[in-house]
């Protein structure tokens, strides 16, 4: 079924939600988006079933400006609601988070807006943490632009996203958000989205699984590019481009597995594609790593038994990283092992003070095989026992492996 929106009745966030909603109860479908330039001022959830579609660079979606709220004191986990100082401008169904000085990551609260009275907020769920005073808690208007919790057969295509980061002075935190995010969701797709300047990473996910991105472009955010994350499996990137972005291109969170990035572009990041702790049987292929500013590909430190293996690297173009941080185009730290790179073009350029390959004394079963390097200090930095001629045994990325790569995932 297709719901296709005049601009009049997509004039405002809470217009395009209450489509989605009404969408979602009469057993999904597509809410179509009319060319517009609309902004937000809360973000649009989809729900099972319902893709979002636009019409592409005609289709203009824009963060709202920020606000922040201090609260008027301590206030306790688990609680479906906050006291504030002032809680002018604030209503139902305005989607805002919850932090402190103290921390953020899973520590902050993502939330939806179900009542106000007086100075005192309700919230959709319990806080996530803590908020004591001396840490100076606060209430954000700080959301992804578009997200999904705990759905499934969901897409986003052919949009475009300005995240407003100058008028947004608190960053939403990548793990509970993204200009476009999702958690604890599975069959999901975006394509065509090309997303822009957000405070907070671009494109995120969490304990998802069965994703496909294709086709999108998300550049100039503040955080990561594109982040799967906590534990997501069996996700293909596909044709994106990530660039300009203030921490890394492409970032592996924890335990994001069964993964293949694709004919994908990671230029001039912080680093272009980071990979670490249980970041294993993934697939990077044909994709171009050039002018980031710290490692082209950078496996980061892991002890065991959450240590970076089975990950296989092949064809790609890996140049002019790491000129003013990092220790080459490739860098490899303690204690990876069983990886492979083959058939690769690495080259230093403005990094050409420094190898190809650097490689930590600790990692083992690393296997170099047609790599083309050119214009580095060395070839590779390396202990011998760190390499192997043979390439290691391994499966990985999207498609493969059986039920098992879902066990750790809820339900």
């Amino acid at each position: 079924m297709d719901r296709e929106l005049t601009v009049t009745e997509a004039g405002s966030a809470r217009q395009i939600q209450q489509s989605i909603d009404d969408l979602a109860a009469a057993g999904g479908g597509r809410v179509l988006l009319p060319a517009m330039d609309l902004v937000l001022d809360r973000g649009l959830a989809l729900h099972s079933g319902i893709e979002l579609v636009g019409q592409g660079s005609a289709t203009v979606l824009r963060k709202g400006p920020g606000r922040i709220y201090p609260l008027s004191g301590y206030h306790n986990y688990g609680m479906c609601d906050v006291p504030l100082q002032s809680a002018a401008g604030l209503e139902p169904g305005m989607t805002v988070s919850v932090h402190d000085d103290k921390g953020r990551g899973f520590y902050e609260t993502f939330a939806t807006i179900t009542w106000v009275e007086g100075n005192w907020v309700g919230l959709d769920h319990g806080l996530e943490a803590d908020y004591r005073a001396a840490d100076k808690p606060c209430l954000t208007t700080a959301y992804p632009l578009i997200f999904a919790h705990r759905a499934h057969d969901i897409a986003v295509r052919d949009l475009t996203l300005e995240g407003n980061s100058a008028d947004n002075a608190e960053a939403m935190g990548g793990c509970r958000g993204a200009a476009v995010y999702f958690y604890q969701s599975r069959g999901i797709e975006v394509t065509g989205v090309r997303e822009r300047d957000y405070d907070g990473e671009g494109l995120g996910f969490q304990i998802c699984r069965d994703v496909i991105i294709r086709g999108c472009t998300f550049s100039s955010n503040t955080g990561n590019g594109l982040h799967p994350g906590a534990g997501s499996t069996n996700a293909l990137f596909e044709d994106c481009d990530s660039h300009s972005n203030g921490n890394c291109g492409f970032f592996f969170c924890v335990r994001a597995n069964h993964i293949t990035v694709t004919g994908c572009r990671f230029t001039n990041n912080g680093t272009g594609v980071s990979i670490g702790t249980r970041d294993c049987h993934n697939l990077i292929e044909s994709c171009t790593v050039e002018g980031n500013t710290r490692a082209g590909i950078l496996v980061r430190s892991s002890p065991h038994p959450v240590e970076v293996h089975s990950c296989h690297v092949r064809g790609c173009t890996i140049s002019g990283n790491a000129a003013a941080e990092g220790h080459g185009q490739v860098e490899i730290a303690a204690a990876a092992h069983d990886l492979f790179f083959e058939g690769n073009t690495i080259s230093g350029g403005a990094g050409g003070d420094k190898p190809g390959f650097f490689i930590d004394p600790s990692v083992r079963s690393v296997c170099l095989q047609g790599n083309h390097i050119r214009d580095c200090a060395v070839e590779f930095s390396a202990d011998a026992a760190s390499l192997v001629d043979v390439a290691p045994a391994m499966e990985c990325g999207y498609g493969n492996g059986g039920d098992t790569i879902y066990r750790h995932l809820p339900v």
